[in-house]
């Protein structure tokens, strides 16, 4: 089966996406997922049967499934609670907060909007990544006031 024409659309998808004029890391990094086949790889949980992975490498790129804090408290320490479990992540799958392209944020209450975003602001670094933010119907599993999972690289592949 001949996957090029295909591969190479979404390459080309990628970098338009990501506003390249070259190709940036992470452009290359899914031209390097998308050129060899690689193995999805989840990152162990301490669960014995987990409902489902923490994270997942795909090539050079991780997903970090989403995090929350499950804990009595305001937005800003529910932000900052789950912002430092999304880079335990990524440091255990080799990457930082600033090699995070894309952030989802599920707010349990759009009215911490601004709250969230004074924790958020300066955490992925000098350029932070695109982020899509909404408020939940129903509030977040666990009565956390925020939930966030996001799409990063690995600076070495």
């Amino acid at each position: 089966m001949n996957t090029q024409p295909r591969r190479s659309a979404f390459q080309r998808l990628f970098a338009t996406l990501l506003g390249a004029t070259g190709i940036t890391a992470a452009a290359k990094a899914v031209e390097s997922a998308a050129s060899e086949e690689k193995v999805c790889r989840s990152i162990q949980t301490d669960q014995e049967i987990p409902l489902f992975s923490g994270s997942t490498t795909y090539g050079g790129l991780i997903f970090i499934a989403g995090k929350g804090a499950h804990f009595e408290g305001d937005i800003k320490s529910h932000t900052d609670h789950v912002l430092k479990e999304l880079e335990k992540e990524l440091v255990k799958a080799g990457s930082s907060m600033k090699h995070v392209l894309k952030v989802n944020v599920y707010l349990a209450d759009l009215a911490d909007y601004k709250s969230m975003n004074e924790v958020f602001r300066g955490r992925f670094g000098e350029k932070p990544p695109v982020r899509t933010t909404v408020a939940t119907y129903g509030g977040v599993p666990g009565n956390s006031l925020v939930e966030m999972d996001c799409i990063a690289y690995t600076p070495n592949k």
